[in-house]
């Protein structure tokens, strides 16, 4: 499972500053990566973490009709909101950037360009529905009708929502304009296009290839594309909001939000290279880097045949993506998420109403993380989780260690003494968990990833409540107890350090309650003492706290008070 690799860039998508971010988003996409990364970077190894905020695009300026704001407005606001929220969950980029930054304008304009000047693209005049009240044509998002597959009566002209299903506006039944309700015409226009269906042997050969490597949902999807044939898709719209293409005088259009976007990982590696003062391109050129890229599922497409196909096109030696990880949805109480109907969990409300409990709400997103299937998320079952695992489990494990070693050995590790069979068996799992973690996280198996964790900690109080070294008698004198005691805190040292990747605030707690520094993957796998005998710990230091039922009742009335029918 384990190649050799030189060098690891990770995106996860750029979320539209259209509104903020959702525990939806966190379990499908920014949670694993944030895993993933901070797991490689433990491993010492070189690693980017990129993002940014897509600020393009139909439902930007849907928004600000909305908020009867401009899109600037709007993306401004929500730019930082998405941004703070990152921040403040412990999702942290190596650079977060936003698609209105020059850099992004020069580098996806350069794309275009080049891609014109190579004859990769070609002009084309094609009907697209037009607004004769508002006076516009209608891109994709501007249009809703009938779904053609589930009959949904509100889908939009480049997506169903309910069935998921990649449309076109003129599949749609009874299309009607968003912006004034009105039945739309078609109109003349003039776009330039993307050719995919050249690339469709390059993108056979390239998903065949990466078939062993790809989760089933991602592969599947694209395959699904090529099986229908592709076909050329415009790369222009006629929008104001965008990154501006002067194709003449006369005609000013803007990049379409799919050409322009994905691009933007590039363009913020580049903004991070020039503060740093390296060179970005090792991390989008050398055939040794891997590209991992974390997206929502409902963007394949996207990123798995016009992104690579741009790539191709442009032929400047970019690598493609070695991995395109897709979860499925995340329910809430059993129903959809829905933003337009305010069904959801916002993060940046969750982090006002639980304060200093961002390991608490990252520990049930991974366990209830949607990787193969749509999973649920409530409130119950968070409070369950927290209050049965968190806090009766790892967080009872770890103070009633640290209380009993501060008690009968003032705080200091002891010699070890007589080892029984039953401590060496323990000892030796506590050596395998490392490299066992390793293996799932490797394979993208974040959830058994993290129940291998908490086994160590149910190990630990298994052992404890079998022992009962609190009933031993003459306990300064006796030799089993210090025994005890130091296998305790060796478990005790083992959570610390792997609990960073998955709770990174717990891990924090932890290693200062222990007096120990962040050790590097590698040394925690080589088996090594973590805790010696003679080492002074720390003060002990609340881990979590108990959800209490009057706080489920609080977000479950909120929920249904906030719902839009």
């Amino acid at each position: 499972m384990r190649k050799c690799c030189n060098k690891y860039t990770v995106t996860a998508a750029l979320p539209y500053a259209n509104g903020p971010i959702h525990i939806g988003h966190l379990a499908g996409v920014y949670l694993p990566a944030d895993v993933f990364v901070r797991y490689l970077r433990r491993k010492k190894k070189d690693v980017i973490f990129i993002c940014g905020s897509d600020e393009h695009g139909v439902p930007i300026t849907i928004q600000a009709r909305k908020e009867k704001t401009t899109p600037q407005k709007i993306v401004n606001k929500y730019h930082s909101m998405i941004k703070n929220c990152f921040t403040n969950f412990g999702i942290h980029f190596d650079n977060y950037s936003r698609t209105s930054t020059e850099i992004h304008y020069k580098i996806s304009t350069s794309f275009f360009k080049k891609l014109c000047k190579k004859g990769k693209i070609f002009e084309k005049i094609s009907e697209q529905y037009y607004d004769n009240e508002a006076k516009q044509f209608l891109p994709d998002r501007y249009i809703f009708g009938v779904c053609p597959h589930c009959k949904h009566e509100k889908s939009y002209g480049d997506q169903c929502e309910n069935c998921g299903t990649s449309l076109s506006p003129e599949e749609l039944i009874g299309a009607k304009s968003t912006i004034s309700g009105s039945d739309p015409v078609l109109k003349k226009t003039k776009h330039w296009y993307l050719p995919l269906n050249k690339y469709q042997n390059f993108l056979e050969k390239w998903i065949l290839t990466n078939k062993k490597y790809w989760k089933t949902n991602v592969y599947g999807q694209t395959k699904s594309w090529l099986n229908q044939g592709l076909q050329p898709r415009a790369i222009t719209r006629d929008l104001n909001w965008g990154v501006p293409i002067s194709i003449s005088e006369k005609e000013k259009k803007v990049l379409y939000v799919w050409f322009e976007a994905p691009i933007g990982y590039i363009s913020s590696t580049i903004e991070w290279a020039k503060r740093k003062k390296i060179d970005w391109k090792p991390y989008w050129k050398d055939k040794n880097t891997k590209l991992i890229q974390f997206i929502g599922k409902d963007n394949i497409v996207f990123h798995c045949i016009i992104f690579p196909v741009i790539l191709k096109a442009y032929n400047e030696g970019y690598i493609f993506p070695y991995q395109v990880r897709a979860n499925e949805f995340l329910n809430l109480e059993n129903e959809k998420i829905s933003t337009s109907r305010n069904w959801a969990v916002w993060v940046h409300e969750y982090l006002e109403d639980f304060p200093n409990q961002q390991d608490t709400l990252r520990y049930i997103l991974i366990a209830n993380m949607p990787d193969k299937k749509d999973n649920n998320f409530n409130w119950k079952d968070f409070q369950r989780k927290n209050n049965n695992e968190l806090v009766s489990i790892l967080g009872n494990f770890v103070n009633r260690s640290i209380t009993l070693i501060q008690k009968y050995n003032n705080g200091i590790i002891p010699n070890p003494g007589i080892l029984s069979i039953k401590d060496k068996e323990i000892l030796k799992k506590i050596k395998k968990t490392p490299d066992s973690i390793s293996d799932f996280i490797e394979s993208y198996r974040f959830r058994e990833a993290l129940i291998c964790f908490m086994d160590l900690a149910r190990i630990g109080n298994k052992y404890l409540t079998k022992e009962e070294p609190w009933k031993m008698k003459n306990p300064q004198k006796n030799k089993r107890l210090k025994t005890i005691l130091y296998v305790s805190l060796q478990i005790v040292g083992m959570l610390a350090q792997l609990a960073e990747p998955f709770l990174p605030n717990t891990s924090k707690k932890l290693l200062e309650m222990l007096r120990l520094k962040s050790y590097f993957w590698n040394k925690i796998e080589n088996g090594e003492e973590i805790l010696c005998p003679g080492h002074l710990l720390g003060k002990s230091i609340l881990l979590f706290n108990k959800i209490t039922n009057e706080s489920v009742e609080k977000q479950l009335k909120k929920l249904v008070n906030q719902k839009k029918i």
